[in-house]
This record gives structure tokens, sequence and C-alpha cells, in this order.
């Protein structure tokens, strides 16, 4: 009788969930929230016998030093690494130099300025003025008053969303903005302020003044055009 014999290979129940883990995570919080290690697995997509896919971008990272060292290390260095592969070492590489790619192409673009109200309304009415629910958006600016970063920090339905200064100011920390411009859309297609809207600017104003952060405006933007909060003078010069 002719006997088989095969390579045991790993498991896949717990291979697709190490993976389907770090995919979640990122869908749910955002690739940044990811560690080294589970950005390489995602980009590793499989491990070998006896080794989950995790394990494999831990070791890499460990061989060569850190994720800053790969790309010294080169292709075929890499590919002699247990679970890795030419294959997985190119894919891994070509991620990196996609990133750097961006980065450069980021550095010479010439940045976008928030500096008036006029500017606000430019970059929010064709986002966010035909929407039918309700987004708010953060605008991180620098100390030239040049945007570094957009973010939207709550969605809601057709009456509005919920938001708290902290909902504000922990974005604002994180992208260690200089001023900060708060961005929501009425669906209803009246740009006027609600009682709602005031009553949360007046205590994100008093917040920013706490942390020294400067809150250049709150604008509301709808298909009928926008509105300042800082025309009802609720901000301190």
């Amino acid at each position: 009788m002719n006997r088989v014999c095969a390579i045991p290979p790993t498991d896949p129940p717990l291979e697709a969930a190490l993976g389907s883990d770090a995919r979640e995570r990122a869908q749910r919080n955002g690739v940044g929230s990811l560690s080294d290690s589970d950005l390489l697995a995602l980009l590793l997509a499989t491990g070998v016998a006896g080794q989950p896919v995790t394990r494999v971008a831990q070791d890499l990272l460990s061989h060569v030093g850190g994720l800053e060292r790969i790309t010294r290390v080169g292709p075929y260095r890499l590919a002699e690494l247990r679970g890795v592969g030419l294959v997985k070492a190119t894919r891994i590489l070509a991620a990196i130099e996609l990133g750097r790619r961006v980065t450069l192409k980021g550095l010479s673009c010439d940045a976008t300025i928030i500096a008036s109200f006029e500017a606000v309304a430019a970059w929010a009415q064709p986002r966010l003025a035909a929407l039918d629910h309700e987004e708010v958006w953060l605008l991180c600016l620098d100390g030239k008053n040049a945007l570094r970063s957009a973010r939207r920090i709550a969605q809601g339905g057709l009456h509005g969303c919920a938001l708290r200064p902290a909902d504000v100011l922990r974005p604002a920390l994180e992208d260690a903005a200089s001023g900060i411009v708060l961005v929501h859309n009425h669906p209803s297609g009246d740009p006027s302020p609600s009682s709602a809207d005031i009553e949360m600017t007046r205590a994100l104003v008093d917040a920013c003044q706490v942390l020294g952060l400067f809150l250049l405006d709150h604008v509301v933007v709808a298909r009928s055009g926008a509105r300042s909060l800082r025309e009802l003078e609720l901000f301190d010069e």
C-alpha cells in the first residue's frame, strides 16, 4: 500500500484569527494604530508551519534591528529568513518605498493655508455641504496656519451628532496643532448655528484657553452657504 506523507500546514484557524485581528483594528482605528510588527504581518499575510505570521514579523524585526533597518538588508537577505521568501521580501520593500514616495510628494506640495473664514468655507463646502448626514471635522494647523491634518471626529444623522471638547482636543494634541478650526455641516441646508452649536463652541473656547491652543473658528456649512461662529463674538481675541 502506498503511503502519502504531507507536511503539516500552519493551523488555518489560528492564522486567520491572528491576521483578522490586525485587519479589524486597522479598519476600526486606522492603520496608524497598528504596531510595526502588526503592519509587517499584514504584508506577510501568512506564516509557516508552527510559526504564525505575527511571530514571523516579530522575528524579522528582531533580526534586522528594527523597522528603519529593513531597507539596508535588501530583498535577498530578507528572503533567507524563515517564513519570508523573495516574494514577501519584495512586497515589504515595495510598501516601504511607496511610503517614502508619498512622504516626498507631500513635502514638495504647496501647503494649504487656512487663515480665514473664506478659506475654511472653500475647503469644507465641496466636501460636506451636500451630505445627507452631519459630519464634524477638525482642521489642525501649524504656526503659519498651514493645514497639518484634517480629521473627521464625529458623524451623526440628519439631526446632528454629540461632541465634547475632549473629542476635539485629543486629536489636536496628537497632531501637535498650534491652532485648530472646527467645521461641520447642516444637512437641512440652513447653515445658521443652532443653540447646541453655540453651547459646544463656548465650552471648546474655554477648554482651548486652558491648554493654550488657538481656536481660529467654528464654521457651519450647508447647501445654501456657510456661517462663522466667530461672528457671534464667542471667541476671545
